[in-house]
């Protein structure tokens, strides 16, 4: 079993890059990683990182090294987890980072009802719209919308969010309701995320900058400045749905919507996650596809 040793610690600071991370995620001393770490190399008679005052790479053998033991920690892992489901009780900490109004009111209210489910189980989640370090901050998973970026990560979608594009009566009486997005350069728009919306027309897609007096990355001040006349507001539709119907907020180019747009589930790209990220994500993906 002295062949055994090690190996975790190995693992999580080739994964981690760096042995106070590592200690970190492990829960345990950076003194206890370096430790281990120096044994391993000892008994195999080789270098597994290239250390400087700054960073810690796998050296060749140390990379062929880790992707033989990342497979047997793996398996090592599912197996360790092999139970019905059903009898599974989860305990331990989920954390999740999620970002506006529909993980607010929408991926909450679904992740309290998986708590509930595990009642040994604690659930972290973080609001916020930053891109985050899912090893650095034990990040299990992440809601986010839109359009990704090519990171290596595992993207699954969660609920499709079509867009919608409105203004106050009182907005379109004083400056008139524009007939194509092309005219919006003509508008005070009111800008959440970025200052380039993304409309449909034809088939074809179509990216209009556009400039305006109030800017916020929160739906509900993009919807309260929309109802006071401040502009043109561009977000998915559900964030609108109560004004709408309240008759506070008037739809326009509604043709040229894009309708394409979706919430995902994030993950690292990696062969095992926890059971419990596992099971939350197959109960959100669940929930959101009734």
């Amino acid at each position: 079993m002295e062949s055994l040793e090690g190996i975790i610690e190995f693992i999580s600071v080739a994964e981690s890059q760096g042995f106070s991370t590592a200690a970190k995620r492990l829960g345990c001393s950076t003194s206890h990683v370096s430790r281990q770490i120096s044994k391993l190399e000892k008994r195999l008679g080789c270098a597994l990182f290239a250390r400087t005052t700054r960073t810690v790479n796998l050296t060749a053998t140390g990379l062929n090294y880790y992707h033989q033991c990342r497979d047997l920690v793996t398996g090592l892992q599912q197996a360790n987890e092999q139970i019905n489901t059903q009898q599974l009780n989860l305990v331990g900490t989920l954390r999740v980072s999620a970002a506006g109004t529909f993980a607010e009111q929408q991926v909450a209210p679904a992740l309290m009802e998986f708590a509930l489910l595990h009642p040994e189980l604690s659930i972290e989640v973080d609001f916020n719209t930053r891109k985050v370090n899912f090893i650095e901050e034990g990040i299990d998973f992440a809601i986010r919308y839109g359009k990704l970026e090519d990171s290596g990560l595992i993207a699954r979608k969660l609920l499709a969010h079509p867009m919608m594009a409105v203004a106050s009566e009182s907005y379109l009486m004083k400056y008139g309701i524009p007939q194509h997005p092309n005219q919006l350069k003509n508008y005070s728009c009111i800008i959440s995320n970025n200052d380039h919306w993304l409309f449909d027309h034809e088939g074809r897609q179509q990216s209009i900058k556009v400039h305006g007096r109030w800017k916020s990355n929160n739906a509900h001040a993009v919807v309260n400045a929309c109802e006071q006349g401040l502009g043109i507001a561009y977000m998915p539709q559900h964030n609108f749905l109560p004004s709408v119907e309240r008759g506070n907020l008037v739809p326009v180019l509604e043709e040229f919507w894009h309708r394409d747009s979706h919430s995902w589930v994030v993950y690292q790209n990696r062969r095992f996650l926890p059971m419990r990220a596992r099971l939350a994500i197959d109960h959100l993906l669940a929930y959101f596809s009734k």
